[in-house]
């Protein structure tokens, strides 16, 4: 598998090259190349051939990184799931993926009925091991997002789902990192976004700068630019909203790139960012879980760059090797300037979700383009094509939504809730914007008002924080539309009003 063979040569390559900066220690790619060479002599001593798949526990530190590209480099893939999530649900998803041994460099692991291997705890091995061989349709990791069920939904992305993303960016002329950059990862490894800010660094020999758990992220993130002189920015839009006070102190110079993902980047505030980053090219990039991280990006500029739709940057064109179409409700290709839903064809396309053929039967569909057959994916995605062949975002044609860069099913929230109330009453989570302007959860409740102390706790046991509720109405009657739906939008101000 060509990427991987990449990844093999750029970091013995690169030995002498810091790698990581970890809690405030670097870790050159020498450091790097032994814990991945004791991990893989642990798996090849312990783990069978023919057992495909490890859980990962998402430690911030330097084996866990390891731990990734060892399995890689063993053609095996990893399945993350973060500590600070609750246990039932980590269990859920090795359950889902019938794991039998985990990767854990926590001090005490919690996995108790797995075969744990703690790459702290093993042998060091420092000769260097020959790769095996990686096949292309095997996969390279799967990552659980939110399901409608109240069980997590599993996305599987092969090694081959992966290169064609590598080649997609290798080819794109304006992004070319060197071993000189500073990289930032702020990104939890169960997040889709992670995976291109260690890849792609690690292809190039720099150096990646991670954020500590616990830390505040917006902070951190200001520290590492002002004091570590970072090159090269991955984040979610929302986090700007958070420097946005700190804007007159920034001046980045040597910032290079700017990327975004994994939320709506507004014109606004992404003219005042490009202020503090003179030198800077700055990204806007679309694309799902599903579709291996991005499928293409709009190149914005504050003077020659600024195409929105309501407020909402642009999300460009897609890159090579992908295709977009927008579609009407029986995926009928829609004229330009028509919304739709945006539906993404190429070899990054997911195989489909993990166990779950009701799903695959409503997400994907083959379709003959250009005299083509190509396999779709439906992103929800409401969308339209303009007449210079960008792609502008209207919004979800679903209830999901983006919390803190994580895609969330709101069913699931109402699912758990439900479970914990006693009383049979209606309750709807909903996404509303706070005073930064940045997405958080509510929770209406068709009913007078009672102790919902019981519902939160047990929604904090099945689900992560970012799925909890920050703000709960108890309101006598939803409003409804026309045709008898809940009018959610109606909904949504009484939490405005009362801000």
């Amino acid at each position: 598998m060509e990427f991987v063979k990449k990844l093999y040569e750029s970091i013995y390559t690169n030995a002498n090259q810091n790698a990581f900066y970890i809690k405030d220690t670097f870790y050159t790619y020498k450091v790097f190349s032994d814990i991945i060479n004791s991990i893989r002599f642990a798996l090849q001593q312990n783990v069978s051939e023919n057992e495909k798949m490890l859980g990962l526990v998402t430690n911030n530190d330097i084996e866990t990184y390891a731990a990734i590209i060892a399995l890689w480099f063993e053609g095996k893939a990893y399945v993350p799931v973060n500590p600070e999530v609750p246990q039932k649900r980590n269990e859920q998803v090795f359950e889902l993926t019938d794991i039998h041994y985990v990767i854990d460099s926590s001090e005490v692991s919690t996995f108790n009925d797995l075969e744990v291997i703690n790459p702290q705890k093993i042998e060091s091995v420092t000769q260097k091991i020959p790769l095996k061989k990686v096949n292309n349709n095997d996969l390279a990791y799967i990552l659980f997002t939110s399901g409608t069920t109240g069980l997590p939904k599993g996305v599987p992305i092969t090694f081959n789902n992966v290169n064609a993303l590598v080649n997609a960016v290798d080819i794109e002329p304006d992004f070319n990192l060197m071993p000189t950059d500073r990289c930032l990862q702020m990104f939890e490894l169960t997040f889709d976004f992670s995976v291109v800010t260690y890849l792609f660094p690690i292809l190039s020999g720099a150096c990646i700068y991670t954020i500590p758990k616990g830390a505040i992220k917006y902070f951190y993130i200001f520290k590492l630019i002002n004091e570590q002189r970072l090159t090269v920015l991955t984040m979610v839009p929302s986090i700007i909203n958070y420097l946005r006070p700190y804007f007159n102190e920034i001046n980045a110079p040597d910032v290079r790139y700017c990327s975004f993902g994994g939320g709506a980047l507004h014109a606004d505030i992404a003219q005042e960012w490009s202020d503090c980053l003179p030198n800077c090219k700055v990204f806007n990039y679309y694309g799902p879980t599903e579709y291996t991280v991005y499928s293409g990006f709009y190149p914005y500029n504050k003077e020659t760059h600024t195409k929105n739709h309501n407020g909402v940057v642009a999300i460009g064109k897609p890159q090579v090797g992908t295709t977009y179409i927008v579609v009407d409700e029986n995926n009928k290709e829609v004229q330009v300037g028509i919304t739709g839903e945006l539906c993404l064809g190429g070899e990054q396309v997911t195989p489909g979700y993990w166990k779950n053929p009701q799903k695959n039967e409503e997400s994907f569909f083959v379709k003959e383009e250009k005299g083509e057959m190509i396999r779709f994916y439906k992103t929800g995605d409401l969308c339209f094509k303009d007449n210079q062949g960008d792609f502008l975002y209207v919004g979800r044609s679903d209830f999901q939504v983006k919390i803190r860069g994580y895609r969330v099913e709101l069913a699931e929230i109402e699912f758990h809730a439900k479970a914990a109330c006693e009383k049979k009453v209606n309750i709807v989570a909903l996404d509303i914007l706070n005073q930064l302007g940045n997405s958080e959860l509510g929770l209406a409740i068709e009913s007078d008002e009672f102790d919902t102390t019981s519902i939160f706790e047990y929604m904090k046991s099945k689900m992560p924080d970012y799925m909890i509720p920050s703000h709960t109405r108890f309101i006598k009657e939803f409003p409804h539309s026309i045709n008898g739906k809940i009018n959610r939008k109606e909904l949504k101000s009484y939490f405005e009003i009362n801000k």
